[in-house]
């Protein structure tokens, strides 16, 4: 397969611009909503409209004039709504609940036509024509956007730009394709045969956890969701229109330092991955995570979703890859590569003890494990993994390396 890269690129833009940009934005948000209330039927999966060219033949026409995007926007705001209606399909067809997909995240997808780049800026299509932003770019040279945008080796394939609402910033998240040289492509299926991965859970016990042993318990996180709920149920009780006003202003702090606490453990996770030489970070696939967790708090189901997409942006821009595996019975299952034994008596609560071999281990470690594996085995990558983790690794020839496994909590200090 082509061989890609993504450089993800932080925009210095100016008030001016920034009003533009949320504006294009809601517009581009409006016709893909549309899109989706076109595409949708709620009676079956066969009544929904998947045809991209007849979708947009239905509704460009009126999208353009209901809205000041230009057209390449406009098309790419129904192209991305039909293949979201093509994903909640796919669930729908394997019997898992599901709904009219909708957009809320300021996010919107530029191709050749409606983004130009140059060495220092990007010239992006706005309603209010053409916007100039300049780059932040690291001192370190080369960086992502000199080695893979500007090079001749990589061609610009598509870019979504993708307001950060935490950091009140625009990045753009920038993909190439490598057109030569001798690395130019890769056998199918198999990646780089000296890749690693790193594989990450998310849980009910633990924030998360990763397969070298590292835990992310997220305590803090939990006693400061529980204070802003307390302040906010104080409030309430008050009932007048100054404390109706400090609780808006209380949901905006706690918005923020929600995103921020979250912002820092996508950061040491990325970490753990380059200092472990990982080129891979693999999490579960996080499709309705609710059912399979009912007993999560709402915040952490919120941040589970924050933390794969902050990952997903910041990774990148390190050269590792982030991807999703299949969770099912990731918990249940037997990680020794001897054993695989698959029982829901394997697990109780924070420990896991295999009912066949007896292996033993905490529960959330053995989930990230299989985790994992699973990406392993399907790329034929090796995994990283704590050097406690047990016996009978060394048969499908993981690669053991750093971390421990004390299951003690992992406190993250401020700052991006």
């Amino acid at each position: 397969m082509d061989v890609r890269r993504t450089a993800v690129v932080k925009l210095a833009v100016s008030d001016e611009q920034r009003d533009a940009l949320h504006r294009t934005a809601e517009q581009y948000l409006y016709c893909a909503n549309r899109t989706t209330d076109y595409c949708w039927s709620d009676t079956s999966y066969t009544d929904c409209k998947t045809n991209k060219r007849q979708v947009r033949d239905a509704l460009y026409s009126d999208l353009r004039e209901e809205t000041d995007l230009q057209a390449q926007l406009v098309q790419a705001a129904i192209r991305r709504a039909v293949e979201a209606v093509k994903g909640v399909i796919e669930r729908w067809k394997k019997g898992q609940r599901v709904s009219c997909p909708t957009f809320t995240a300021e996010t919107m997808d530029y191709d050749a036509r409606s983004a130009t780049f140059y060495r220092n800026k990007v010239s992006l299509a706005t309603v209010e024509g053409r916007v100039e932003p300049s780059f932040v770019l690291p001192a370190d040279s080369p960086t992502p956007y000199e080695r893979y945008v500007l090079s001749e080796d990589y061609e610009f394939r598509e870019s979504t730009l993708r307001y950060d609402g935490g950091t009140d910033e625009f990045y753009l998240n920038i993909s190439t394709r490598r057109t030569s040289g001798d690395d130019a492509q890769v056998p199918t299926d198999t990646g780089h045969p000296d890749q690693t991965v790193l594989g990450i859970d998310l849980g009910v016990n633990s924030l998360a956890v990763s397969s070298t042993g590292r835990f992310w318990q997220g305590d803090d996180y939990d006693h400061w969701c529980r204070e802003f709920e307390k302040r906010r149920g104080e409030m309430q009780q008050r009932g007048t229109q100054s404390a109706h006003n400090a609780l808006l202003r209380l949901g905006k702090r706690e918005e923020a330092w929600r995103k921020q606490y979250i912002h820092t453990v996508a950061n040491e996770l990325v970490s753990e991955a380059v200092e472990h030489d990982c080129d891979v970070i693999a999490f579960e696939d996080l499709t309705n995570i609710r059912d399979r967790l009912p007993h999560a708090k709402w915040h952490h189901v919120w941040a589970y979703h924050r933390l794969f997409e902050y990952v997903s942006y910041k990774a990148p821009e390190q050269g590792v890859s982030v991807a999703q595996v299949e969770p099912t019975h990731t918990s249940q299952r037997c990680s020794r590569t001897d054993c695989g034994f698959t029982h829901e008596d394997n697990r109780h609560g924070e420990q896991f003890c295999c009912q066949k071999c007896g292996y033993e281990v905490n529960a959330d470690y053995n989930g990230v494990k299989n985790i994992g594996l699973r990406y392993a085995r399907k790329r034929t990558h090796r995994l990283r993994s704590s050097p406690t983790s047990g016996s009978g690794d060394a048969e499908i020839d993981l690669r053991i390396t750093g971390g421990t496994l004390n299951g003690e909590s992992h406190r993250p200090i401020a700052g991006d």
